[in-house]
């Protein structure tokens, strides 16, 4: 096992971490990103992940178009001047076909729902772990309010966090 692996704590480098998004709009699709405010994984002694746990600053969220960036703000749709953070919990981490699954809630726009993240890429340097994961978002769970022409229901949100031990962090 790598020696880095045997830390239990790691914590997301929120310098280096961000969240991607992409949703149909009429014909096309929008790109975005929002940091990761903060992040959390920690793995039992055998290097396996056993709870995670983000926040994504959605007020912060840059499609390159700060007209659309204002819009994403008001009430029918973020809602970010009430609700400025997405937040994710773990409930269960498990193997599956090579890569790990992981089923939580996602919290934002004062709602939690149900989401499940698939993680792409798990790789370890000597000082970090790098995450890749991904999963596909229904904005009408979250009370997004909009014509599917303008906004499509479904959001694909890549999550690409660089973690190091707390202990590095603090």
């Amino acid at each position: 096992m790598n020696p880095i692996m045997t830390a239990t704590d790691w914590v997301a480098d929120t310098e280096h971490s961000t969240a991607a998004f992409r949703v149909g709009h009429f014909a096309r699709h929008v790109h975005g990103e929002a940091p990761v405010m903060a992040g959390l994984l920690t793995l039992a002694p055998d290097g396996r992940p056993v709870t995670a746990t983000g926040v994504i600053d959605l007020a912060a969220i840059d499609t390159g178009h700060a007209r659309r960036d204002r819009d994403l703000r008001k009430p029918r749709l973020l809602d970010l001047d009430r609700h400025p953070r997405m937040t994710f919990t773990a409930e269960d981490i498990t193997a599956e076909d090579g890569r790990w699954r992981v089923a939580g809630v996602a919290s934002a726009r004062g709602r939690t729902v149900p989401l499940i993240f698939t993680v792409d890429a798990f790789d370890v340097t000597d000082t970090t772990v790098t995450v890749t994961a991904t999963t596909v978002l229904d904005r009408t769970q979250l009370g997004l309010r909009a014509p599917s022409l303008l906004i499509g229901r479904w959001i694909d949100i890549t999550v690409r966090v660089v973690l190091r031990p707390a202990l590095q962090v603090g």
